[in-house]
């Protein structure tokens, strides 16, 4: 697979460029956190724990990983992750970009609405060097050493008050997201009032009615049973679907020896591997599932993708400029180039 090729390529010379040599007889930590958002049972929390798993194993218990999930490390604030990798709280990420925007903006380019349309142009631009090689240099610039990409789901959107066929139907409702301005701006620019909080905060308002409806992948729909909290309708409009970057806080990172920097990396781009296709099975079989849950799903028809990403040209136009116009302009013409074949 390309993506495979493109991370193999880049992984040695790319983390020997990064960060110094280490000292001889530098020691190791006996615990080294990871944050997840999710815990094992999703695909998100799965693809953390098989690389922990792996790095134990492939260094004979040298580098132990724990895995912190529910943010737990940062008391369930998912957005203050990569501040508190900055300041020695959490050593290993494995998390979605999104969630770091007011740290790292720069790097939230694969979140914009509608940029990557389906897994194809998504996997076209993660095979791209020119574009991944660009985007490891922010993240190494923001202080940490990217050593995978994985993938959390194209994110669907749901509510307990009607179906959701075209932007109009959003108007008034309250509609849970992550704390991202640009979600909140994608969701007022159709009418909808968002509401910002954590996903431990944002189960109990769904279920207890303060919020109308919420946006996530339709996997997290699934193992959390959303629909249990009133959720009724879902629409698959494929919106948003942010990468899940592997990466090792930098003085971490300078911390290992190389050999065992090639495991931590190889063991991170497996766990990737064996995580993208789980998501991918859950994608393609949710309709189908949810369904059976009694939930109504809309999926829309090529018209009604149309007016979808019409609705959101002008927050598209505003947050490219914002984030980084220059990288999401080349993953633009990746894009239009991959749904040419």
């Amino acid at each position: 697979m390309k993506r495979r090729v493109f991370l193999k390529a880049t992984s040695a010379a790319a983390g020997a460029l990064a960060f110094p040599a280490i000292a001889l007889g530098q020691q190791y930590k006996t615990e080294y956190k990871m944050s997840t958002v999710v815990p094992p049972v999703f695909a998100w929390g799965k693809g953390g724990e098989i690389f922990a798993n792996l790095v134990r194993e492939r260094t004979g218990g040298r580098i132990n990983i724990k895995q912190y999930p529910g943010a737990s490390l940062v008391q369930g604030d998912q957005t203050r992750e990569f501040s508190a990798m900055r300041q020695g709280v959490i050593d290993v990420l494995c998390g979605a970009p999104i969630n770091w925007y007011s740290t790292v903006r720069e790097i939230a380019v694969f979140t914009l609405p509608f940029i990557t349309p389906d897994h194809k142009s998504l996997d076209a631009v993660l095979a791209s060097r020119e574009i991944m090689d660009e985007y490891f240099g922010l993240v190494r610039k923001a202080g940490a050493e990217p050593i995978a990409v994985g993938e959390t789901g194209f994110r669907q959107i749901s509510n307990s008050k009607r179906p959701i066929a075209k932007p109009d139907d959003l108007k008034g409702l309250k509609i849970r997201v992550v704390g991202s301005p640009m979600y909140g701006e994608i969701m007022s620019g159709m009418g909808a009032n968002p509401t910002f909080m954590s996903w431990a905060d944002a189960q109990p308002a769904l279920a207890s009615g303060a919020v109308d409806g919420q946006e996530n992948p339709l996997e997290v729909f699934m193992v959390a049973k959303i629909h249990t909290l009133g959720q009724k309708f879902v629409t698959k409009w494929n919106y948003s679907n942010d990468i899940l970057l592997f990466a090792i806080a930098g003085s971490v990172w300078q911390s290992w020896s190389a050999q065992d920097q090639g495991i931590v990396r190889q063991a991170a781009q497996d766990a990737a591997r064996e995580q993208i296709g789980m998501v991918r099975k859950y994608f393609a079989e949710d309709v189908e599932k949810v369904r059976a849950l009694g939930v109504e799903v809309n999926v829309p028809t090529p018209a009604e993708m149309s007016a979808w990403q019409a609705a959101n040209r002008g927050v598209y136009a505003k947050w490219k400029a914002q984030v980084n116009p220059g990288l999401i302009s080349k993953i633009e013409q990746v894009v239009a180039q991959s749904r040419k074949g």
